[in-house]
């Protein structure tokens, strides 16, 4: 049988080890143009957990607010396409943002 000076240790580094890995997601977010010319993009989180209501910021080349939104519960927004150089910046807080640039959107 195991001792208690071996169990304890081991068992908290075990719980401590998958315990990391288990709250730890990237966000994923891709944009892509409709053939009516309007945007569709798509967030989520690596985890699986929700992107739901996640702010959907566009801006203009000077950092100005062209449109603003949040996913719907299908981790979807519709965004009509801006003319001239914008991104778009999927805000999940600290740590959690991906920014696209317009140009990169197909």
């Amino acid at each position: 049988m195991f001792s208690k000076r071996f169990f304890l240790p081991v068992a908290v580094a075990g719980l401590i080890f998958f315990s990391s890995g288990a709250m730890a997601h990237s966000p994923l977010f891709m944009c892509y143009e409709e053939p009516d010319g309007s945007i569709l993009c798509e967030g989520a989180y690596s985890d699986g957990s929700s992107a739901l209501e996640t702010p959907i910021f566009v801006r203009g080349p000077g950092g100005e607010l062209l449109q603003y939104g949040t996913l719907c519960e299908y981790g979807e927004i519709e965004l009509e396409k801006p003319e001239g150089e914008f991104s778009i910046l999927f805000d999940g807080g600290e740590g959690h943002q991906v920014e696209l640039s317009g140009e990169d959107i197909r």
